[in-house]
């Protein structure tokens, strides 16, 4: 079997075999493959490649890695590129592919059709995948939050020394401040950053799995995490299940007038120079199937990003919520903004 040539570190996995897995061939995709640059990292991942396989004939061959790395690969090798879809998670990570000019336009009616328009680039460079809540948690033994409601409300004073949170430098942050710079304006961002500041109960440390142990050992009181960490905790073995039950969640900004709850999407876009375009918009399309979509949401507890399907159990236990309908391409392109306004508030 013949392989792609790896560069910059990068391993490759093949999911289905095929004897002309490296060749190029025309853009009509008729080598029977397709080419997937993907930096998602989970099992139920490999599932779909090989449902898809399954389906269609098609075989999946997988290069993964850090989005960045993938990003830079695709440019260093050009239009000599095998890759036919990059796969990413975050409206940051898809924005920085878009800004790279690494992607191309589809127009596919199954898409429009499946997906809302905000988990569409408006030109078509990318499509949103499965989702994920940026929720406040809190220690259910501290008792509920009376007044924390919004996103907003964790810069009041009223909660000094009691907020545990990543990273600025993390991703997650980065595109949920661009997303309130969107809805508030810059200037109540760069408050609401300086106010989360001065309300850490410990300098920005660890994961978000980090963050969800802090609150239910009681280290701190509240925390901001993606719900599909939550979702592992609610499924998991007694003691998983023991944090979980440790602690409440608030989906922010429900009320009337506020933008609702912000989420992360996982979304895929057709390469720009993509030697199967055919296959990878296919498997686009496949991947917001039910079949696909119920994947994300059983195997990796994430919200289905098509129209009219719900979580799995673990997720539909916290309760719904109304999601921010902002579109992810204005989330990614305040990005930059985000990042100083971290750095002017002290947010490490």
């Amino acid at each position: 079997m013949k392989k792609m040539i790896l560069g910059l570190g990068l391993a490759l996995s093949v999911v289905a075999c095929s004897d002309n897995a490296e060749t190029a061939g025309d853009a009509s995709g008729d080598n029977g493959v397709v080419n997937v640059y993907s930096s998602r990292h989970y099992d139920t991942d490999l599932a779909l490649y090989e449902d898809f396989t399954e389906q269609t004939g098609i075989t999946v061959n997988r290069i993964e890695a850090d989005a960045d790395a993938l990003i830079e690969r695709i440019q260093s090798e050009g239009e000599f590129s095998p890759a036919d879809l990059l796969v990413t998670v975050d409206a940051g990570r898809l924005w920085r592919a878009e800004e790279a000019g690494v992607l191309q336009s589809v127009n596919s009616d199954v898409l429009n059709e499946r997906l809302p328009d905000y988990l569409r680039h408006p030109e078509g460079l990318w499509f949103g995948l499965s989702t994920r809540a940026r929720v406040i948690i809190y220690n259910k033994e501290a008792g509920v939050p009376e007044g924390l409601d919004t996103y907003m409300d964790l810069a009041d004073p009223a909660w000094k020394g009691d907020i545990c949170i990543r990273s600025s430098s993390n991703i997650y942050n980065i595109s949920l401040l661009s997303s309130i710079i969107a809805n508030k304006g810059e200037e109540a961002a760069e408050q609401w950053a300086k106010g989360v500041v001065a309300n850490f109960a410990r300098d920005p440390q660890g994961n978000d799995t980090a963050q969800i142990e802090s609150v239910a050992a009681g280290e701190c009181r509240i925390a901001v995490v993606n719900s599909y960490y939550l979702g592992r905790f609610a499924g998991g073995n007694e003691e998983e299940r023991a944090v979980f039950d440790a602690i409440g969640v608030i989906f922010p900004d429900q009320g009337e007038g506020e933008s609702g709850t912000h989420i992360n999407v996982s979304g895929a876009g057709v390469v720009k120079n993509a030697p199967n375009r055919e296959n990878a918009i296919k498997f686009l399309e496949y991947l917001t199937s039910e079949s696909a979509q119920r994947y994300f949401a059983d195997g990796n507890n994430e919200y289905p990003a098509a129209i009219g399907l719900a979580g799995n159990s673990n997720l539909e236990e916290m309760g719904t919520f109304r999601a921010d309908t902002l579109n992810a391409a204005t989330i990614g392109a305040g990005q930059t903004k985000a990042v100083q306004i971290f750095d002017r508030a002290g947010w490490n």
